[in-house]
């Protein structure tokens, strides 16, 4: 597959509203404009969110702000890795009001609050800080930003009314800390690391997708990030697939052949092309089922741990045992 990389900002919809074909392409910097995503001038179809995950030593935490114009949905998680516990709660607002989504990535504050859960997420010097709250449970985290990090920005076109511009932001180091029942843990500087994912679209109602991320270190020491993906992107000209070694990014463009039980989540998955080649053993699978009618989700979001090899075409590197995921989704939405 030929993909273009795109190297000026561009934006993602025209004057009329409907996909912009000059924005098909990938980049290394989130440099599409999705200010016409704005649930005014098109509505019904619009999906927009960020999604934070913060893996460390101890715990694992998670938050969602989105909006789908007719809902505004939310979500903060937190799991303690050492004793199996799991503490979280959705909230889901009528409308966009409970959502504040900036309309270009890093344009803004994006915040949720519906009852007693409460989200912030705000740049600041250095990084991005992630805050989340519900009762039990809240985190505070800053994801650094390091000199010269690229992440993978992805246009999937369905076609002119129906597409998707993703940023997906890999081992992003984080330090903090997670408060569980008034008891505080450090997020611990080198061994946690926060992965975003930055979404702004237009997308058909019935949709299923798989995505797989990990953070850490190889045995020099020096940092990968994993960014894999399928079914969602089949036929459209695109992938969200990439290698991060150090802070450069590796494009592959290439439909990667995902292979794991649907019976059984928990067993060994087996993800490769393009000169990926990794097995991905879960720990835990954050299961959750919705069914509304014309509005249903089926998640199966597994966390465990990567091994394999990437061939980036200039060197053969070697992973093990780098944290993260991987998930098979169906949406109705």
């Amino acid at each position: 597959m030929i993909e273009r990389e795109l190297r000026q900002r561009v934006p993602l919809v025209g004057a009329d509203g409907v996909f912009n074909p000059a924005a098909h392409g990938w980049a290394r910097q989130p440099i599409v404009d999705t200010s016409g995503i704005d649930g005014r001038r098109s509505w019904g179809r619009n999906k927009r969110w960020e999604y934070w995950c913060i893996t460390t030593p101890t715990h694992l935490l998670a938050l969602t702000v989105s909006s789908l114009d007719f809902a505004a949905v939310h979500e903060v998680w937190v799991f303690d890795r050492v004793t199996g516990e799991s503490i979280g709660r959705g909230a889901t607002g009528i409308g966009a009001r409970s959502a504040t989504l900036p309309a270009n990535l890093e344009g803004g504050p994006a915040r949720a609050r519906v009852g007693a859960l409460s989200i912030d997420i705000e740049e600041v010097p250095g990084g991005t800080r992630v805050r989340a709250a519900i009762p039990d449970a809240a985190f505070d985290v800053i994801a650094e930003h390091p000199a010269g990090h690229e992440r993978l920005a992805v246009v999937v076109p369905w076609n002119r009314k129906r597409f998707q511009y993703t940023v997906k932001d890999v081992a992003r180091p984080a330090t903090g800390t997670v408060t569980v029942r008034g008891a505080v843990s450090e997020v611990p500087a080198g061994e946690s690391w926060a992965v975003l994912d930055h979404g702004r679209g237009r997308w058909p109602h019935d949709v299923r997708w798989n995505w797989g991320a990990g953070s850490g270190r190889l045995d020099n020491g020096r940092v990968i990030g994993i960014q894999v993906g399928g079914q969602w992107t089949d036929s459209t000209g695109s992938t969200e697939n990439s290698v991060l070694l150090g802070t450069r990014l590796h494009k592959i463009s290439e439909q990667l052949v995902w292979d794991y039980d649907t019976a059984d989540y928990l067993r060994p998955w087996r993800i490769s092309g393009g000169g990926f080649d990794a097995e991905f053993v879960p720990f835990y699978d954050k299961r959750s089922r919705t069914n509304l009618g014309l509005l249903s989700s089926s998640t199966d979001q597994c966390f465990g741990h990567w091994s394999g090899t990437f061939d980036s075409g200039e060197e053969t590197v070697r992973f093990d045992d780098v944290l993260g995921w991987a998930e098979d989704v169906h949406n109705r939405w």
